[in-house]
């Protein structure tokens, strides 16, 4: 019997060890390298940068409309007038910090770097899983897609 409370009570704490401390959006707190707000462009003026360019280093401010509910390693950005065809793929810089899970809906500033790639099926699929997409919702991804990408050094939510 004290085996199994034993036992018990160590997977408890494995689990609770392993999942990821859940934070609270906080306004003005920097995640990963420390920015400022200043000089921030649009998502407008960042697909016309785009146009003539392969990469663009810029700080750029958007809405979350979407962050990896796994632990925060990634979000989803879009315009303030929340056009998802303009939405911005955003992964930080050597898996080097993330994101609170609710940040969703909240204004942001992301310093780094952006650019276009084309994202296969497998790691679309991945991302709808980790976005916690149904299952059919899932299962309509059959084409990669061009997407907008930002490798984030930083980001302060406003």
């Amino acid at each position: 019997m004290n085996k199994l409370i034993i036992f018990t009570a160590l997977a408890l704490i494995s689990i609770v060890a392993c999942k990821p401390a859940v934070q609270p959006a906080e306004p003005g707190k920097t995640y990963g390298a420390a920015i400022t707000s200043d000089n921030a462009i649009d998502i407008d003026k960042l697909l016309t940068q785009l146009s003539t360019q392969d990469s663009v280093k810029t700080k750029l401010e958007g809405t979350v409309e979407s962050v990896c509910q796994v632990k925060g390693c990634w979000m989803n950005l879009v315009p303030e007038d929340g056009n998802e065809a303009k939405s911005i793929f955003v992964k930080f810089k050597d898996y080097g910090f993330f994101m609170p899970l609710d940040l969703s809906g909240e204004k942001v500033i992301i310093e780094g770097v952006a650019y276009k790639e084309v994202t296969p099926v497998d790691e679309l699929k991945h991302y709808a899983e980790d976005e916690g997409l149904p299952q059919e919702e899932i299962d309509k991804i059959t084409e990669p897609t061009e997407e907008l990408k930002f490798m984030a050094d930083g980001v302060i939510v406003l």
